[in-house]
């Protein structure tokens, strides 16, 4: 499969992930987290599925589009990890996770970190979405949206 190929597969089935959980998240209150805002795309599409909800992003650097920056206040910058960690007991409805870099190495110490991480960010019945593979007590997997390979995403609700 082409690279171009491979991109177009990856993007299809993160658009599927993120209405599938919107719709999961409907009825939760909190805001959307958004680890690693990148070039800002996943961003904009939660902002346009999720009216009204505050939704904050965090990165290494800015990198998005200007039309997908979020509002003051809502972008933190700094490395994920600690500034993120701030935000533990935010009761947030969705903390999306796309920072899997492909790198072994790296990945293996994100898989973490991550997940505990995430669990402080979440309110009970909040939802995780990774692109990495998470393994925590109060994380209980979920199916995937039809259409969506396995492995390529990975979605998860924190246990009350």
């Amino acid at each position: 499969m082409s690279r171009l190929d491979s991109f177009i597969r990856r993007v299809k089935a993160q658009r599927d992930v993120l209405d599938h959980i919107c719709a999961l998240i409907a009825g939760l209150p909190g805001p959307a987290i958004e680890l690693g805002l990148g070039n800002g795309r996943t961003f904009d599409h939660l902002r346009e599925n999720l009216p009204g909800r505050r939704i904050i992003a965090f990165d290494r650097a800015l990198g998005a589009h200007q039309s997908s920056i979020p509002p003051e206040g809502d972008f933190v910058l700094g490395e994920i990890r600690q500034t993120a960690a701030d935000f533990a007991g935010i009761e947030a409805a969705l903390v999306h996770a796309d920072i899997e870099t492909n790198y072994a190495d790296i990945d293996a110490q994100t898989r973490l970190w991550l997940p505990p991480l995430a669990v402080g960010l979440l309110q009970p019945g909040g939802i995780v979405a990774s692109g990495l593979a998470l393994r925590h007590d109060s994380l209980q997997p979920l199916s995937l949206p039809a259409g969506v390979p396995s492995e390529r995403y990975f979605l998860y609700r924190r246990a009350a």
